[in-house]
């Protein structure tokens, strides 16, 4: 038992730790990055401390909302930056609340390959869900000519030169990259996911990045999940790193992918989101708060944000 009354952490295969590189995680239940549209005037806001301190655990890996690196980056109202001093001064009370609580913090940026602030413990590159690194891997809407489309290996040019680019500033050994191969995410799909992933697994590879964060091929859309006799089981015996998958897991799928190799972390969005102590719940295998689509992407800085209870809160 545990010291809370629960079934002890060794037993559950999401609540074992694991060594990730440098960063020693005490469990492999990992925040997903997700989309909040609460920064307003793309600036991190206050509210955004407590929002991931309450997701936080020791040694737990949390993943941020995507984050632009650019004036250009933005596709969504609200969403944070890390361009402009302003808004690095903004994060770093964020980033300062979850190492307050013990919490393993990497920050997700999306259209280029710069980070504006070595406080964050890493970054991951966002190359997944349609957006412009996605756009270049899939055969289905790169139809450039020159030495960034054609042939798969033109085509993964330029989101490796991104690797490169982040790996040269802050290290490989702080950096992890998202993939959607199999997904059709804003109609961006590829006539051969599977030797999408493979290809860009072994280049990750020789780059020596510290994870391969992969979307389940179930997940064709950002909502749709679908049964598919497709796998990550590729990708994950080539990717010499931490293979993390994230997809519609929930418990008992994330303990099976932990218990059999399948992968060393698991990612949740929806259920993290509304289950602020999701280790926990899963831990003793509590009842899970219920999320509200309706209040994914308002502006609203505690409705849907902060609001959900805790385990404590309820039983």
């Amino acid at each position: 038992m545990s010291k809370h009354g629960g079934i002890a952490a060794s037993t559950v295969p999401l609540l074992t730790p694991y060594k990730m590189g440098a960063f020693d995680l005490s469990h492999r239940v990992v925040l997903a990055p997700l989309t909040r549209t609460r920064s307003y005037n793309n600036v991190p806001q206050p509210h955004a401390i407590l929002y991931y301190q309450q997701r936080t655990t020791i040694g737990g890996l949390l993943i941020a909302e995507a984050t632009g690196v650019s004036d250009t980056a933005q596709g969504y109202k609200d969403t944070p930056g890390i361009w402009t001093k302003e808004q690095v001064e903004a994060w770093k009370p964020i980033v300062d609340g979850v190492h307050a609580k013990g919490g393993i913090f990497f920050c997700q940026i999306w259209h280029v390959g710069r980070v504006s602030n070595h406080r964050f413990d890493g970054v991951e590159i966002h190359g997944a869900h349609g957006y412009l690194i996605d756009q270049f891997f899939k055969d289905q809407v790169n139809g450039r000519t020159d030495k960034y489309g054609g042939s798969l290996e033109n085509r993964c040019r330029f989101g490796l030169e991104v690797v490169e680019a982040v790996v040269d500033e802050i290290g490989a050994g702080k950096v992890g990259m998202r993939l959607s191969p199999f997904a059709n995410y804003w109609e961006s799909s590829d006539s051969n996911p599977g030797a999408l992933g493979l290809y860009m697994a072994h280049a990750l590879n020789k780059i020596g990045i510290l994870y391969c964060h992969t979307v389940e091929p179930r997940m064709i859309t950002f909502v749709d999940k679908v049964e598919t006799p497709n796998s990550l089981r590729a990708m994950r015996d080539a990717f010499k790193g931490t293979f993390i998958v994230a997809g519609g897991y929930g418990r008992e799928d994330g303990n099976a992918a932990v218990s059999s190799g399948y992968a060393d972390l698991v990612a949740y969005g929806r259920l993290f989101l509304s289950n602020p102590d999701l280790p926990r719940r899963f831990e003793i295998d509590a009842p899970l708060n219920k999320y509200n689509r309706d209040t994914f992407y308002i502006s609203d800085p505690v409705v849907g944000y902060t609001d959900y209870p805790f385990l404590s809160s309820v039983v």
